[in-house]
């Protein structure tokens, strides 16, 4: 799967979810886009919204809350072009099809919160886009992923897209508890769904997204914040400060790098060491010439100089044409015919 300039398949993606912990600030959404970028990030993922189209104004509390975050959309066309221009990738989550509209020429990739990956309108939407899709598979079992990614695929094939769509393993809790994080399911979704999976993160601290590179995730979310103190807005607590994703992105680097290739075979810096540890078969004693070897007059010993473990049959029942020390390497040329 390719975002942009990266290939996942080739590095891990790392994106510094910005979502909503600008709180409405574009100068401090500015802040964290440059701060991303110092902390090694490869992408920043936003959330777009009009509220009013997002939560029922019943929801006093919740509504007047995302009201004061809600950007517009110059600011993310700003976001954006800031974004780009330090090299970053640019993503967002729409939250209503009019931000999912607004956002098209603006994204590297969308991306579907957990929440919304039954809101069929929206699946359709962005789909319809062709641009690389992310869906997050929180509050979710697999009924739900299979007729997410059917959606996706029938938009596709009606409108002649050639896309690509990755799956986010996710659990919807925030914090989310570490005995529930179930890494595992990354097996289950890449084996079902034949897709590149990922995994967004809502643990405290590092090991989780750490864990799930080894497990096989390709692109990593974390929530990201200037100052886990910046607010009360309960998103600061749980998101990495620079400092951390700093350390997260060097973590997740240096685990690409020791996971290799599902290739088994010699590595360079071995074959040096190959004669070393490796063994010949030599003699387990002092033995005259005419002796004829028996399996008792052989030992094995590094380094391999000589006969390899798995060839005795060419000296067994043989007699020796010379005399040969306790140790000494043994080869086919010390024996004559077989004993009669």
């Amino acid at each position: 799967m390719r975002i942009g300039h990266i290939n996942v398949d080739e590095t891990v993606l790392v994106v510094a979810e910005i979502g909503n912990n600008h709180e409405g600030d574009l100068a401090a959404a500015e802040r964290l886009v440059r701060a991303a970028v110092e902390s090694g990030a490869d992408a920043v993922k936003f959330q777009t919204f009009r509220t009013e189209h997002y939560v029922s104004r019943s929801d006093a509390a919740r509504f007047e809350q995302l009201k004061r975050f809600e950007l517009r959309p110059a600011d993310f066309a700003s976001l954006a072009a800031l974004a780009k221009g330090l090299g970053l990738l640019f993503v967002s989550t729409p939250f209503d099809l009019q931000s999912a509209a607004a956002l098209e020429p603006l994204v590297d990739a969308y991306k579907i919160a957990s929440g919304d990956n039954t809101f069929y309108p929206l699946l359709d939407a962005v789909a319809a886009t062709g641009k690389p899709l992310l869906i997050s598979s929180g509050v979710s079992d697999l009924d739900i992923l299979d007729r997410a990614a059917a959606r996706v695929n029938a938009v596709w094939q009606r409108t002649g897209v050639t896309g690509s769509l990755a799956f986010l393993h996710c659990v919807s809790a925030y914090p989310s508890p570490p005995d529930q994080v179930n890494l595992l399911a990354i097996d289950v979704l890449a084996a079902r769904y034949g897709c590149t999976v990922g995994y967004s993160d809502h643990t405290i601290g590092l090991d989780a997204p750490v864990a799930a590179v080894a497990r096989g995730a390709r692109i990593i979310e974390k929530h990201f914040t200037l100052d886990k103190h910046y607010s009360s807005f309960q998103d600061h607590q749980l998101s990495a400060d620079p400092g951390e994703l700093r350390e997260l992105v060097t973590r997740i680097r240096t685990t690409s790098l020791v996971l290799g290739s599902a290739e088994k075979r010699v590595q360079s810096c071995e074959v040096s060491a190959v004669g070393a540890l490796r063994r010949s078969i030599v003699a387990a004693a002092d033995l005259p010439a005419g002796h004829v070897l028996e399996w008792d007059n052989l030992t094995w010993t590094r380094p391999s100089t000589g006969l390899a473990p798995g060839d005795e049959d060419q000296l067994l029942g043989k007699a020796l044409v010379r005399a040969v020390a306790f140790g000494e390497r043994l080869m086919p040329s010390d024996v004559g015919g077989t004993a009669g």
